[in-house]
């Protein structure tokens, strides 16, 4: 049932395999998540623009294996020592290039857990080869480590992506609004939580259902409108 308007509902996210929405951008990266038993080397890295969805791949894969889930940049603050054979997943890696610290971590991690069975699978926004990595023996591993991308979430994907959004904060929505939202939004997952928690909290201040008025108005107020 729709939520009264008078109570701020918690949001229920779900990230399960079930809630992953199969389209053309990425059909091919979860096949290959899912086939993990069976990537060469026992690696994978995962390439795809901010919002394509590589952090509910991971937490899907994380589900699959059992893997630990570490963000690149709090690598040196892990104890990396004791994920030896361990499944890990490392999120953000491009972004830890330049820093030495972090990329021999990264380093010493790759070695770890491959030399003791697990297996490894990590994020970026890049292919590795565009990192700028400065420790050669990181560089080599990475770009020697087997890939697959993420697109740009197309129309239909962030069609599903909005309803589950909209399911998630307990908001009844039609079918006319999500065609209305779908095509204007940004094409970025991200964009689309971030716009479904912005019209959440406009539709709670203003005391009125979320509908197409309130939406076009937030979009005409923060730009996000493409047409």
């Amino acid at each position: 049932m729709p939520r009264q308007l008078a109570f701020d509902l918690p949001v229920r996210t779900s990230r399960e395999r079930g809630d992953f929405f199969i389209a053309e951008s990425n059909a091919v990266a979860l096949a290959a998540i899912e086939r993990w038993r069976d990537w060469p080397g026992k690696k994978l890295v995962l390439t795809g623009p901010e919002g394509s969805g590589k952090s509910h791949l991971v937490e899907v894969w994380a589900s699959l294996s059992g893997a630990d889930v570490i963000s690149a940049r709090r690598l040196t603050e892990a104890a990396v020592d004791t994920l030896a054979g361990h499944n890990v997943a490392v999120e953000d890696a491009d972004r830890i290039a330049g820093d030495t610290e972090a990329e021999t971590t990264l380093f010493h991690l790759h070695n770890l857990v491959l030399a003791e069975g697990g297996a490894l699978l990590v994020t970026s926004r890049l292919a590795p080869s565009r990192w700028g990595l400065e420790l050669p023996d990181l560089a080599s591993r990475m770009e020697g480590t087997p890939s697959v991308a993420l697109d740009t979430p197309d129309e239909a994907l962030m069609s599903a992506v909005l309803v589950k959004l909209f399911d998630d904060r307990q908001i009844a929505v039609t079918p006319p609004l999500v065609a209305y939202l779908a095509p204007r939004l940004p094409r970025s997952l991200a964009s689309a939580q971030d716009f479904v928690a912005r019209l959440d909290q406009e539709a709670l201040a203003a005391g009125k259902p979320v509908g197409r008025r309130l939406a076009a108005r937030l979009l005409d107020k923060t730009g996000d409108g493409q047409a």
